[in-house]
């Protein structure tokens, strides 16, 4: 199996670094988290494989009459010719990204013919575009159960497991990610992209030593055009502190990419590493292969945020807040460069537009020293009191107790 036809010196304040650093977890569509939890924009499973129907006679006989009058059950080649329509009929709408067409299709099998492993793992498919990640798990946990020789959904499933998810064990689930994905590659030892799962999920796990690494090398030998499996591997040899191997794998990788998602992965990874220039180029192709990319627009306006290029971000960040009008982080850095540029009504009305969309743990970071506290302070610098106190107040409801805010609110309140 080939692996493509599977995937489609800058220094900033330390207070800054860390308030950015909480970006990097936050991994789009379908590859991997902070980077390590995805595969969400670099893998997309294969679509389940579906019998060609044979070619049905034209003239019945008195024998299959009975079988075909009206109101009779339909025999059992026909049942059987009508799964295999609709399996294929499921991956045509998966591909057009029709998903809730082809999700009709794939239950519509296991209707006609329950625990139809295929139509499970076509429904994890369809889940896992959707990013619908407790969904997608629980579909492919099927398809493995019911057929316990698909090496693909086990990648598959391994690949949905390292997704950042809020709440839930997410040691268990790395460690599953990791049976899985090893599981996979004894069912084929061919299998580059099952190689190079196992090396994202021992990676998951923290655990960078030699059999990880051999997993992205492996990867590599049996795929040398792999570009993401060199990209997996110069991050973690990175993260060991070998940066003189990782440069010329992550050049490589580059050379190699053909497609935004590959490029976005790489650039996030040397951004998580701090390398902020190599990321520059590389998100420039990206966007010149498809201008209106999502992570590749918020990778460039981080990237341009660090530079406090605020003017040069704006315009990527507000392009990004419209293409994924749900998510939360283009909002919150589209404010983030309008709270640089000191224009703190603008800053506010966006942070109040990313608030519903924040988690948990983005509550306090969206109400902080970048977040509605900045605004805060910007509101006092301008003796704006009154509009300094509605940015504290709205502070301390995303971040109750908050002792710093409190006493800000109180200051603000007092000059007003």
């Amino acid at each position: 199996m080939k692996a493509n036809a599977v995937l489609r010196a800058v220094l900033i304040s330390a207070a800054f670094c860390s308030g950015l650093a909480l970006y990097v977890v936050k991994v789009p569509a379908q590859d991997v988290g902070a980077e390590v939890g995805g595969g969400a924009g670099i893998f997309r499973a294969k679509n389940p494989e579906a019998k060609k129907a044979k070619a049905k006679t034209t003239t019945p006989t008195k024998k299959t009459s009975t079988s075909t009058r009206a109101g009779s059950k339909p025999v059992r080649s026909n049942v059987a010719e009508r799964v295999e329509e609709l399996l294929d009929k499921g991956n045509e709408f998966r591909d057009a990204e029709k998903f809730s067409e082809a999700q009709e299709s794939y239950q519509t099998v296991l209707k006609l013919k329950p625990r139809d492993a295929r139509a499970a793992y076509g429904l994890g498919n369809v889940y896992s575009d959707m990013q619908r990640w407790d969904a997608a798990e629980a579909a492919y946990r099927d398809a493995i159960q019911w057929d316990p020789t698909n090496a693909d959904a086990y990648v598959a499933l391994s690949v949905i497991l390292v997704q950042p998810r809020a709440g839930g064990d997410n040691a268990k689930r790395f460690a599953d990610a990791e049976t899985f994905a090893r599981r996979s590659v004894q069912i084929d030892p061919q299998n580059a992209v099952g190689w190079d799962r196992l090396g994202v999920a021992m990676e998951a796990r923290n655990l960078l030593n030699s059999e990880c690494e051999h997993s992205y090398r492996r990867a590599i030998e049996l795929e040398p055009g792999f570009a993401v499996a060199y990209a997996h591997l110069a991050r973690m040899l990175n993260k060991m502190g070998r940066s003189a191997e990782a440069a010329p794998l992550y050049a490589k990788a580059s050379e190699l990419a053909k497609d935004p998602a590959t490029l976005n992965l790489i650039a996030e990874s040397l951004q998580g590493e701090q390398q902020w220039p190599a990321s520059e180029p590389v998100l420039r192709r990206a966007l010149e292969l498809d201008p209106r990319n999502s992570r590749s627009l918020v990778l460039i306006g981080r990237l341009l945020i660090v530079y406090k290029r605020y003017d040069e971000a704006e315009p990527y960040l507000k392009t990004a807040s419209e293409v994924s009008s749900r998510a939360f982080e283009p909002l919150n850095l589209l404010a983030r460069a309008y709270l640089g540029m000191n224009r703190l009504a603008d800053a506010e009305a966006t942070y109040e537009r990313a608030a519903p969309l924040a988690m948990q743990n983005e509550r306090r970071q969206l109400a902080g020293a970048y977040g509605f506290e900045g605004v805060g302070d910007g509101y006092m610098k301008a003796k704006q009191n009154e509009d300094a106190a509605r940015a504290y107040q709205r502070a301390l409801e995303l971040d109750p107790g908050n002792k710093v805010l409190e006493q800000k609110l109180s200051q603000a309140r007092s000059r007003g």
